[in-house]
């Protein structure tokens, strides 16, 4: 099968890979529909996610249609057509029984691996490295999907595979970033960073009753979106200092919660600790730049609440705990528990209350998923969100 594959920083391929094969009773094989190259695959691009191999295979937003079952299987069956959660679970461990999918125990075949680096293993994830299982992604014509009686969803005939793709990861993951935010009716809540993830957190901070929604980025395609689809007052970090600007427009409160959707790699237009971490990542003296979480702990109102669902790897340098501790302010973050929120998230789709294919701007075959790896992490070509049909 045809399939991307990493080989370094800014290096990937469009190869010829051997097809998946059920290994477990439990498993499926689908044949991808489509899939779509998530924020977080650009950490992977960039060199930032450790213990990729090369010949991985990316990818962790597939939608597809099942086309081979293993003997324990219940809940599908052959031409069933299926999202598939990017995080993999048992639905059965400690974890999954609480609902926190995004931790199960049993998933992470590496997870003495992961607990070098965290102290203990999160789920296995698709397309993201050894240290999450080394399971291969669904940016390929075929996908093989362990525990298939809990993760994948079923859809119902009639809906484009457009409009539910983002049940996959990011339409969840901006969903449960709203959710930890712990909105109160009317709150004013910052939303820092409008690519996909950011969007969506953007909708679902008006689904939990949000007064205002405000959006911060420097791409004029992404706080234009936020603008309009997302009825956002919007924010450019270029075009003078963001905690100056959230002050004036909270009356030197600031906002009430802050959504950090921007991670590893955030940028800054000029400001010290920006440049700073720009010079020590390019150099290997620091793993991240959370220059976004730093301005949100400063920026956030006393007593108020961050949402992080921002991907980092590794240490932060230079967080202000000071200013975290004595403004007595809350920190919620970790991969998003998807399994919980695809069947309410879909009826929200099939209620027509949402169409998450609004933030699709580019749309191709597999083939051309390489160039759009760089045209989606360049910012070029007013690219939001690429959708790719194997």
């Amino acid at each position: 099968m045809k399939a991307l594959c990493w080989h370094g920083k800014s290096d990937i391929r469009c190869e010829t890979v051997p097809d998946p094969q059920i290994q477990n009773p439990g498993d499926v094989v689908i044949k991808v529909t489509a899939c779509a190259i998530c924020g977080s695959d650009l950490h992977v691009y960039d060199g930032y996610t450790p213990s990729m191999e090369a010949g991985d295979v990316l990818g962790h937003e597939t939608k597809g249609e099942v086309v081979e079952i293993g003997s324990g299987v219940r809940n599908l069956k052959v031409g069933d057509r299926v999202v598939v959660p990017f995080n993999i679970a048992c639905g059965d461990c400690f974890f999954c029984r609480k609902q926190l999918f995004s931790l199960c125990d049993r998933s992470n075949p590496n997870a003495d691996e992961a607990k070098k680096a965290m102290g203990q293993s999160p789920a296995g994830l698709f397309g993201y490295s050894h240290m999450l299982g080394g399971f291969p992604g669904g940016q390929a014509e075929f996908l093989r999907v362990p525990y298939a009686d809990v993760g994948p969803i079923k859809i119902p005939t009639g809906i484009p595979d457009e409009q539910v793709l983002f049940l996959s990861d990011i339409f969840p993951t901006g969903y449960m970033a709203a959710e930890n935010a712990e909105i109160e009716e009317g709150d004013t809540v910052a939303v820092w960073g409008c690519g996909p993830v950011g969007q969506f957190a953007i909708q679902s901070a008006w689904m939990f009753g949000a007064g205002r929604v405000i959006a911060i980025d420097n791409v004029p395609e992404r706080l234009a979106l936020a603008a309009s689809k997302g009825r956002a007052e919007i924010i450019n970090f270029d075009d003078g200092p963001v905690y100056d600007r959230l002050m004036e427009m909270t009356a030197g409160r600031g906002p009430d919660r802050c959504i950090e959707a921007v991670g590893a790699e955030a940028h800054g237009s000029g400001s010290i600790d920006a440049i700073v971490d720009k010079i020590k990542a390019a150099t290997y003296l620091a793993t991240h730049r959370p220059h976004a979480l730093r301005e949100a702990m400063m920026c956030c109102r006393k007593g108020g609440t961050i949402s992080m669902p921002g991907v980092y790897f590794g240490y932060l340098d230079k967080i202000p705990m000071g200013a975290f501790m004595n403004k007595g302010l809350t920190l919620k973050t970790g991969q998003t528990h998807t399994h919980r929120y695809l069947a309410p998230l879909l009826e929200k789709i099939t209620s027509g209350e949402i169409d998450p294919s609004f933030v699709i701007t580019h749309r191709a075959g597999l083939e051309d998923g390489p160039g759009l790896y760089k045209t989606f992490r360049d910012k070029e070509d007013g690219c939001i969100k690429v959708v790719l049909t194997p």
